[in-house]
């Protein structure tokens, strides 16, 4: 209030001695008063009235800024831990795909090993039946290389003997020549 009287007065002694230099930006006395209560009661209203609402929606607006953030924060912890198990996973994944590899490589070593052995056992066993068909061959082949010479002896020693040697003695001699034959 001092500062308003002094104002006043400071307005009237200028507006005295000038002409009105002051007091043309000060407003006259009664309207800086009424000017002062109507801001005053303005800003009882809003303080009473809308500074509650506009704290409320201040706070309204922090509480669900807050809760965007811890949701933000929890969506980072879960976006973390799936990261973490994706990896986990993975990495599994990988040995288990490592694994099947080494098995696979594994069975087939072991299928080739098999393969070969079989493959080799069953040459033996062919090499095996081909010597005892060439033992037979030759055995057979033998045995009608002797009918034949025996044959061919017999002709041959009757022609020079001139007479027919009966079974028993075509034999006997059929086998005293094999026998110098393999002397031989």
């Amino acid at each position: 209030m001092q500062f308003l009287n002094a104002l006043m007065v400071l307005a009237t002694e200028e507006g005295g001695e000038s002409g009105g230099g002051l007091s043309l930006v000060l407003p006259h006395p009664e309207e800086l008063i009424a000017g002062i209560l109507a801001f005053l009661i303005v800003f009882f209203f809003v303080w009473r009235k809308a500074l509650p609402t506009i704290n409320k929606t201040l706070e309204a607006r922090q509480q669900a800024i807050s809760g965007q953030l811890s949701e933000a924060e929890e969506s980072k912890r879960e976006a973390e831990s799936l990261l973490t198990d994706y990896r986990a996973q993975l990495a599994e994944a990988k040995s288990e795909g490592n694994r099947i590899i080494e098995e696979a490589r594994t069975a087939g070593e072991q299928l080739k090993a098999d393969v070969v052995a079989r493959a080799e056992e069953e040459a033996a066993q062919i090499l095996d039946k081909a010597r005892e068909e060439a033992g037979n061959e030759k055995t057979r082949a033998l045995a009608e290389a002797r009918r034949e010479v025996g044959q061919i002896s017999v002709g041959l020693a009757e022609k020079i003997v001139g007479e027919s040697l009966d079974d028993k003695m075509q034999q006997d001699l059929i086998d005293r020549y094999l026998a110098d034959l393999e002397r031989l």
